[in-house]
Formats: structure tokens, sequence, C-alpha cells
């Protein structure tokens, strides 16, 4: 699924409220060398696995680096009354997280203890008339760049004190009139010529020089709900109608490649928080990593995998229909994307506490969570695809795949409890899993806990070059280790 929304974030926390380094080579595959290789590393970030919410700026959600595994895991949990959307981890190998408070909804950054989890230090962002931000990347000098509730793009660094840690906002650079008045920005990803591309929720699409200032926008007039990936030559945009690859004039402007509509469906799926694709774009391909770019649609009953060839325009090489063994499918999840396979998360009736403001109705009104996974492999010759497997497993975050030890990591999702209802998540149960790339098969679960405190709203996690795994909950981190 892709992260929360801003607006889905400041719901979700408004019930919480109520209720309470080393650099990886570039060709790294999977252990079994059936996938990979990465995505190239982008200059202006941290490296990949670790450097943005979806792992990389590409968005393929897969890590160079093992997990915890299937063994016996410790895990703890850092309390910080926040959702935790994203979590980066640069060269030092200490945790940054970018959070928003359940009370407030005010958007704060944490440093953490790469030992431990503990909160090493902490900064709030100003608000301004919007509500802060989900989607940020660690830049190359282990600093997070975000866009602040006033429209200004941040670079925060965190620095040793006498007596600790300090996060302080080490550039700043006004996007101005870019944003229009009562927009926000939605996704950000740097290019690899120093620029930093931006999309806001009204269909803005940017870039801005921090060096000069300059600001160059294309409008599309379709709303973005989802991030941005950027890989060389090209940025790919995912809007409410149709996917763009773009790429920039001289001056910075964003150039349209090529514009492919796609089935947004009758409405709103339950278990999605907008109309349309809930997918984050995904570069991938088993030569560079980015021969490919993929998104689904929000056909019904079922949803498309669509698989483009950067260099072929609007027309998909692969169209079909995935998590067809329930009666109805939809994600808000972005795909993980890695040599010739992509993996779709079924989303379709996830209980979320609570929808983002304006929400159109679902369509149908309601629906059961059923989970489930599929895997859909490009053809050899590149101009098909097939689906391998699906899988019933119930993911109740985005899973990312490890190519480091192939396994899929994820935290699922069960009902328990006198009602049997989730719709408030009081009586949902979540555990640590991890899922067998090749089969689909559950290969291990380990109980976390119950409620709100550990629902992880189908946001991702990451792991570290300790193997050490973090994943963002509505109210706080969880931190996963090998026993």
């Amino acid at each position: 699924m892709r992260p929360r929304t801003q607006r889905a974030i400041r719901t979700a926390l408004t019930l919480a409220a109520a209720a309470v380094l080393c650099t990886p080579a570039t060709t790294a595959r999977a252990a079994d060398g059936t996938f990979g290789p990465l995505p190239p590393p982008n200059p202006a970030t941290a490296a990949n696995g670790t450097a943005t919410m979806h792992g990389d700026s590409a968005s393929s959600d897969t890590t160079p680096y093992p997990g915890p595994g299937s063994g016996a895991v410790n895990w703890s949990r850092t309390a910080l009354a926040s959702a935790c959307p994203t979590v980066v981890i640069g060269s030092d190998r200490r945790p940054v997280v970018l959070c928003t408070t359940i009370f407030g909804q005010t958007p704060t950054v944490h440093l953490l203890d790469p030992g431990t989890g503990a909160d090493l230090a902490s900064l709030a962002l100003p608000k301004g008339s919007l509500f802060g931000g989900v989607y940020a990347y660690l830049d190359n000098t282990d600093a997070l760049v975000l866009v602040d509730g006033g429209n200004n793009l941040l670079r925060i660094g965190h620095h040793p004190t006498t007596d600790g840690w300090k996060l302080t906002v080490d550039q700043t650079t006004p996007l101005g009139a870019a944003v229009p008045t009562g927009d926000n920005i939605t996704g950000l990803s740097p290019g690899w010529n120093g620029r930093v591309w931006f999309a806001t929720g009204g269909g803005t699409i940017g870039t801005v020089d921090t060096t000069t200032g300059a600001v160059r926008t294309l409008d599309t007039g379709e709303g973005v709900q989802n991030s941005i990936s950027t890989v060389p030559g090209h940025t790919a945009v995912a809007t409410d109608h149709a996917l763009y690859l773009l790429t920039e004039a001289p001056d910075g402007t964003p150039t349209v490649e090529w514009r492919a509509p796609y089935d947004r469906g009758p409405g709103r799926k339950p278990g999605q928080l907008s109309w349309g694709t809930g997918a984050t774009p995904s570069f991938f391909g088993p030569g560079t990593g980015t021969e490919y770019v993929t998104i689904t649609d929000n056909a019904a009953p079922h949803e498309n995998l669509l698989v483009y060839r950067v260099a072929g325009g609007p027309n998909p090489v692969c169209a079909t229909p995935v998590l067809t063994q329930f009666p109805a499918s939809g994600t808000e999840d972005a795909v993980i994307a890695s040599g010739r396979s992509v993996f779709v998360t079924n989303t379709y009736g996830y209980p979320y506490p609570a929808l983002p403001a304006g929400a159109p109705a679902s369509v149908p009104a309601s629906a059961g969570f059923d989970g489930g996974l599929s895997r859909v492999d490009l053809d050899a010759d590149g101009n098909g695809c097939h689906p391998v497997w699906n899988s019933n497993v119930k993911s109740a975050a985005l899973p990312r795949l490890s190519l480091g030890d192939g396994k899929i990591y994820t935290f699922t999702f069960t009902v328990s409890g006198p009602t049997g209802s989730a719709g408030a998540q009081t009586f949902a149960s979540y555990s640590y899993a991890t899922v067998d790339p090749a089969t689909g098969a559950q290969l291990s679960s380990s109980w976390i806990g119950l409620g709100l405190l550990y629902n992880p709203l189908q946001m991702t996690g990451t792991t570290g070059p300790d193997g050490t795994l973090y994943q963002g909950t509505e109210t706080g981190v969880v931190r996963v280790t090998r026993r």
C-alpha cells in the first residue's frame, strides 16, 4: 500500500487521541538470485533501502539488508504519541523518523537510538494552514528533506551536543506561490541533477533548485494522493486519472514525456483513502532496475497491475487483474517491484480508524478485509506478464522485500474479541511476519500487540544495515530484532 496521506493520518490520530553504514552495490540481488538488481543509487540520497519511505527514490520497496529473519525475535515499542509513516536511516545508522502527533496533529521529527530505539531528540515543525507531511527523504549528508506547513522545503540535520543530540533546520527554501492557496505537498523526491521534484494534492508538479531558489511548475489539473519516484532522467507521478512520465527542460520546468490514462473505477473502494490508484509509481527491471514503471489501477471488481516500458510510451506491456482469489480487490499500497517480479498487496476493506475529511463515499459502502498478496512476473521477452501466485496473508503494513535474505517482511492482522468487529481496531491483533517471495507462503509469525498502539495503518517498515526492522504505527515505532 502507499503510506497514509496527510489528511488520513490526521483523522486516524484524532481517533487515537480519544483512545488514549555501508553503501550497497547496485547489483545486489536476492539471496537465491531471483530478484534484483536494486535501482541505481540516487547521488542526492542516503543508501538504497533506507533513504525514503519506499526504500529508494525509485520506490521499489526493496532493501539490500537482511531482516530479523523467520526465527525467534525480540521487539520493543517506542511510544511517541504520534503516527510515524517514515523511518529513514543514514550513514551513522541512527533512525530519523517523521511523525505527526496525536494531539494537535503537529509534524515532528525524531532521532532514535539504534541500539535501544529510545528517542534521542525531537523537533516540531510549523503546521501553518496545512497538516504536516508524510513523504520525506534522507539526503546524502544524512539530513531529512521535507516540506513544512508553510510550504518551505527544509533540510533537518541531527548534531551531537555536550549533553546529547539536537535536531536543527539547516536549510530553508521557500516554494512561494508554486503551491496554490489551500493546496499541499503530497510527493517529494530528488532528481539526479540536484533539483528536488514535488507534487501537490491539486496536481501541480514542480522542481526546486535549493541553490538558487528557482521553482518551476506544471499544472495537470488532476489530483495527486501518492508520492513520486525518480530515476536517472525520469520522474513518475500517478494522478487520480493517469500515470505521467516526466523529464525537465534546461531551466527545470517539468515536461511530460508521456501520459497513460487508467481505469479509475466507479468510485473510491473500501480500504482506500481516495478515488483512483492507491499506488506510488515504482521503477524496476532486470537490467538497470529502471526499464519499467508500474502502478495499479482502480478497476472493479478487481484492480489491474499495469506495467509500462519507460522508453515505450503510454501503452502498457502488462495489464492483468490481481488478487483474484477474492471477490474484489484494491490497494492503498505501492507495489514491491524487483527484477521481473511485482508483488501487489490487497487493502480492499481494510478498516482504517477514520477517513480523510471530504473522502467520497466508497463503492460499495462497506466490505470485509480479506488481505492477500499477488505476485506477477514479466514474460522473458518483456512484452507481457503472467501471475505466479496468490497468497491469503493478511498484511496490515506495506511489505518490504529483502534482497539480502530473500524474504518479504510485514506485519499481519487478525481480529479477536467479543464483537468480532475491527472497525475501530479495538480488537485487532498485529504480528511480525515473514513471507516466501517464491511461493507466497507465510514462513513465520510473532505476536506483537493488540489495538491502536500497534496498528501499522498500512505503513511500511524499514530494515537497517544491522538487520533491525523499524515499523511505524499509529502511536510510535516498533523495533524488531533477531533473538
